[in-house]
């Protein structure tokens, strides 16, 4: 049954107050879902591997996630376009709790690596649709951009409890519990979903609907083959194996291109990135990605490793870094329809983003405490007010029937994005870190001891620091000049990675000049469709 909805539309929302309420506290707790798991499992791993003894597939807990996470999400964002997100939110949701139950029962490290990969496949299909579900809501932008500002608290929370959560259940219960806390959330986020949330479409088909098969498959061996080069390339350098993969995943996407321009009913339709303002938004979403994750990958290794911090120390330092993100994505929200010029809100934020990545360049062992206190703060301001704007000016600027893939490609490009700059900045640790290491062992004549300094993991774990000071000593060897020489070329590695990470901000900063002015219309574009 279709249910138009007049007063409702004039409001800018499909639903009256209550029922919104209710539908957007039900995204919320799929945000929190997603958001939680993100944070929570990292804190848990060192355990993990300890109990299941498999080191070497360590990085692939997170890798499995992401490589099916990335390819899933622009293929259900552009089926919610087709059939309605709802369906796909459900079913996202008991794909995700079904495999964290899988990985919590996980009796070895590639069973896990496995459920991860499943639980990634829940994971994309969630990011894939449960944004583009708040536009669905709420088609005016100024009215979309007040509720989602409970979206953004709800991410905020989960993301910073996380690593605590992930550290009181891994000590108090076992890191089983890590995953199975996720059923009770995916539980109560079911049954809001499931009870308030309206099916909705806006694309009416004529006969059958075709999926198009070949352009998943494609975009599958493009993204799939793209994010494996970037996981394995700071590990084993350039190889055939390497050039295999770069080879295959330029093939699948010129394939991918030459097909969709020719499918009835693309999956990726290509014609978006012709339009002005979303082709820059998806380069703007890349930049802002490689920015983002290689402050919150490298900064706690550059506090803790180079630093000589503790563990609580860095995630003090830390923690503003991801609460601002939600502060300014709240601020932001108020603000950003009553200016002249929407565009200025991501100028500020890249700024703030590129001063923040400049004054980590700056700091060193010596630098106080308030000033590395400074550039968090400016770097969560700043990719708060970035991360949320290319959400809503990607869904201002797409028309209703692109609307879902618009806003899982930005998803999907900024985890790319995120991927470079990790594996970046990884290789020039891995390069740098190394060769700085072995110029100060061979000038110490310490060159047996290369195998104990070549992972940074020395640097942070102080157990394994005292067995070494005390081996380099009976040997005659100054190990706390050692070790200190380990730090500073730690310390440079991440430094260039980072500055990296400034020309990616500054870049950013000169593409928001090429997004044409966003304007808020009071109306949405295309009146949906609710379907019961």
């Amino acid at each position: 049954m279709a249910l138009h909805t007049e007063a409702a539309h004039s409001s800018g929302q499909v639903l009256p107050f209550r029922e919104s309420l209710l539908a957007t506290l039900g995204i919320c707790f799929v945000i929190m879902l997603v958001a939680l798991d993100q944070t929570i499992v990292g804190t848990a791993l060192p355990t993990i591997v300890a109990e299941l003894k498999g080191f070497d597939l360590y990085a692939w807990v997170a890798t499995s996630y992401l490589l099916t996470s990335v390819i899933t999400v622009p293929i259900f964002g552009r089926l919610g376009d087709y059939f309605g997100r709802k369906p796909f939110v459900i079913a996202s949701i008991i794909v995700f709790v079904g495999a964290s139950a899988l990985c919590g029962m996980a009796d070895s490290m590639l069973f896990l690596v496995l459920a991860r990969g499943l639980q990634g496949i829940g994971g994309g299909m969630l990011v894939g649709t449960c944004f583009a579900s708040v536009a669905d809501l709420f088609p005016d932008p100024r009215v979309r951009l007040r509720w989602q500002i409970i979206l953004s608290a709800a991410f905020g929370i989960a993301t910073a409890v996380g690593p605590t959560l992930g550290g009181f259940l891994t000590e108090g219960l076992g890191w089983r519990w890590v995953f199975y806390c996720n059923l009770p959330i995916g539980v109560v986020s079911l049954y809001f979903v499931w009870r308030f949330v309206p099916h909705i479409r806006h694309m009416q088909h004529q006969g059958k609907m075709r999926l198009d098969w070949p352009g998943a498959l494609l975009i599958s061996l493009s993204l799939g083959s793209l994010q494996l080069l970037v996981e394995m390339l700071p590990k084993r350098g350039l190889s055939m194996g390497m050039a295999a993969l770069l080879a295959c995943s330029i093939i699948a996407f010129v394939a991918l291109w030459k097909w969709e321009r020719r499918a009835a009913q693309p999956i990726l339709p290509f014609e978006m990135f012709r339009d002005p303002a979303l082709a820059s938004l998806f380069v703007l979403s890349v930049l802002a990605g490689f920015a983002m994750f290689s402050l919150l990958m490298y900064a706690p290794l550059l506090f803790q490793g180079g630093f000589g911090m503790s563990p609580r120390e860095a995630g003090l330092l830390i923690t503003p870094l991801v609460a601002c993100i939600t502060v300014a994505s709240i601020v932001n929200g108020r603000i950003i329809t009553r200016i002249p010029n929407p565009n200025m809100m991501m100028t500020v934020g890249f700024v703030l983003v590129a001063l923040s990545c400049m004054g980590v360049v700056l700091c060193d062992r010596g630098t106080g405490r308030g000033f590395m206190l400074a550039t968090m703060l400016a770097g969560g301001f700043g990719l708060g007010l970035v991360l949320p704007n290319l959400t809503v000016f990607a869904q201002q600027a797409a028309s209703r029937e692109h609307l879902g893939i618009a806003t899982a490609l930005l998803q999907s490009l900024r985890m790319i994005g995120g991927m470079l700059g990790t594996a970046v900045t990884g290789t020039l640790v891995g390069q740098m870190y190394g060769n700085g290491v072995q110029k100060a062992l061979e000038s110490d004549h310490a060159a047996q001891w290369l195998k104990d300094f070549s992972d940074p993991e020395v640097l942070v774990n102080h157990d394994i620091q005292s067995v070494l000071l005390g081996q380099l000593m009976q040997a005659g060897h100054n190990g706390s000049a050692l070790l200190d020489a380990a730090r500073d070329a730690l310390v440079g590695a991440i430094h260039m990675g980072i500055a990296i990470a400034v020309v990616a901000s500054l870049a950013g900063l000169w593409m928001v000049r090429r997004v044409p002015q966003i304007k808020f219309a009071d109306q949405a574009k295309v009146e949906p469709v609710m379907s019961e």
